[in-house]
């Protein structure tokens, strides 16, 4: 059965046949989604994206963050690029990718075109995260390392089969929606540090959005060109990027953000959490980080708030000076040229270390008194679903307030309608 086919299927899969443990992951992504995009409404960004729905107008299909209503594929450009503004949602580093900017946008946008229930919307945003990590997966770390976001790349076709679900989709239809999609997927790691990453994630929810409604239109693509992508862009083996897809849920291992910055900056402000109360007394941090995050979040002296959540020594530096850099107001641009700051970060020094884990980060630190200390933290240590949900809520409250996030978790895990999760993003 060629890739194609066999991801299809899966898209397709029936909704008993869904593991309690998965949903209740995605529906902790999706409290944390919401968060991400209502407080990032009033991001720069998120005012270009916005102006343009309003601009061109169209059917008021599905709502917008912030206000206003637009044709699902607007709806779906619009809240993806805002929910992604802040750099603040989930990340899965089976393929480096944030699964659920990309999937909810396109899955939300569709499920109020057509009036899908709650329940329709969760299991249909469950099943296109699985398949974008799985595709994701599939293309490789060459595909990241290459110059390609995979969050858009991979996400796109996650994003497609979401939408496809929630409009009824069989199997030919659903491979329809892939092949097509694989035409528009795109992405570069270029944009990082820019406006033009938070609009990677926007593109591939539209995108997905897009293909599922001209297939549904009548449009016939080639279904396979699937696996043309991967022939210019896969360098891991398929089978055994989809092992045990369908009865092994690799997106309930999905990391949730509780900083403001890069998910690859993370563990290392977990392991100074450590020392925190020391912080006074240290001298130099040394970070030793695997390599490939060297490319992604390692810019040395940036001079913007957003360049700052790509940088090990300005987060560092800010938990140096004792900032809490789970706000989001840490990342000010006046934070990022601050004098103090900016000269805390010369006491940074990065390293790539090909003994570390992806996902964890070891500091040494040398302290005034000339002795030394050593910390360290990996992201997928184990976390209880108690815990995380613990966090999420607190990183939701301070993001949209105890009131609206108790609210909006009332709405996600009692699986009410779309267009009350909608209205409460545009409000």
């Amino acid at each position: 059965m060629s890739l194609t086919d066999r991801l299809a299927q899966f898209a397709l899969t029936d909704a008993r046949h869904l593991p309690d443990s998965a949903k209740r992951i995605m529906a902790l992504s999706l409290i944390d989604w919401m968060g991400c995009a209502i407080a990032g409404r009033d991001e720069p960004v998120s005012h270009v994206v916005r102006r343009l729905a309003q601009d061109e107008g169209g059917a008021p299909q599905a709502h917008l963050v912030g206000g206003g209503q637009a044709p699902a594929r607007m709806a779906a450009l619009v809240n993806g690029t805002i929910s992604h503004a802040l750099d603040y949602d989930d990340t899965h580093f089976a393929h480096i990718g944030h699964p659920s900017v990309v999937v909810v946008p396109s899955a939300l946008a569709i499920a109020e075109r057509c009036g899908a229930d709650g329940a329709a919307l969760q299991d249909a945003a469950l099943i296109g995260a699985e398949l974008s990590v799985r595709v994701g997966l599939w293309l490789g770390r060459g595909h990241y390392e290459t110059g390609f976001h995979q969050t858009a790349t991979a996400g796109a076709f996650g994003a497609a089969a979401a939408a496809g679900r929630l409009l009824g989709f069989d199997a030919d239809q659903m491979a329809a929606t892939l092949g097509l999609v694989a035409t528009r997927a795109s992405g570069l790691k270029a944009q990082f540090g820019t406006m033009g990453k938070p609009f990677n994630a926007g593109i591939a929810a539209s995108n997905g959005v897009e293909a599922a409604l001209l297939v549904a239109n009548g449009l016939v693509p080639n279904p396979y060109a699937l696996e043309d992508f991967g022939a210019s862009h896969a360098d891991y083996n398929m089978s055994d990027a989809l092992e045990g897809i369908g009865s092994k849920w690799i997106f309930e291992d999905v990391s949730h953000k509780f900083h403001a910055c890069c998910h690859g900056l993370l563990a290392a402000l977990e392991a100074f959490a450590e020392v925190a109360p020391e912080r006074q007394d240290i001298a130099a941090i040394t970070v030793h980080t695997h390599p490939r995050w060297l490319s992604v979040c390692n810019q040395p002296d940036p001079q913007t708030g957003l360049g700052c959540k790509f940088s090990y020594r300005a987060v560092l530096a800010m938990a140096m000076a004792g900032h809490d850099t789970s706000r989001l107001e840490t990342f000010s641009d006046g934070f990022a040229q601050a004098p103090e700051l900016v000269a805390l970060r010369d006491r940074v020094q990065v390293v790539g270390d090909e003994s570390v884990s992806e996902t964890g980060t070891h500091l040494v630190l040398r302290m005034n008194n000339g002795s030394e200390k050593r910390v360290a933290h990996d992201l997928l240590a184990p976390m209880t679903f108690e815990t995380r949900r613990a966090k999420i809520m607190a990183k939701a409250t301070a993001l949209m307030g105890s009131a609206r996030a108790e609210r909006v978790a009332r709405l996600v895990e009692g699986r009410d309608a779309p267009s009350c999760l909608a209205r409460e993003l545009a409000g």
